[in-house]
């Protein structure tokens, strides 16, 4: 994995364990709990293992992955189910990528507020 891209959070379903970063516990715990109710569902419905990672620019990637040998885990459905928490959170999303700007970049909140009216 890239150095430059942070795990916010994950889960396994192999392992049956959910992850949060502690470098982002100043995110609100209702945030927290909605990203950990993602990531449990993600993986009880599809199986394998589902992390949001934050990109270099803040981006967030949902990253789905399985065991080579994991005959259970659906390619198909969990591309469906990405796309749909996609859409579905796409608020919640820019939330925290700004987050991760101003707190973890240390961007200038007024450029980036200026950013969204161009």
């Amino acid at each position: 994995m890239d150095d430059k891209r942070i795990v916010l959070c994950g889960a396994n379903a192999y392992d049956k364990k959910y992850y949060f970063n502690e470098t982002f516990k100043g995110i609100p715990d209702s945030i927290k709990d909605e990203l950990h109710i993602i990531c449990v569902l993600f993986t009880e419905e599809v199986g394998g293992i589902f992390t949001i990672v934050f990109e270099e620019d803040g981006t967030l990637s949902l990253e789905t992955d399985a065991e080579e040998n994991d005959f259970y885990y659906d390619e198909v459905s969990s591309g469906l189910l990405v796309s749909e928490i996609r859409r579905k959170r796409q608020e919640l999303f820019e939330s925290l990528r700004l987050y991760y700007r101003v707190f973890v970049l240390k961007e200038d909140v007024s450029d980036i507020l200026q950013e969204g009216n161009e």
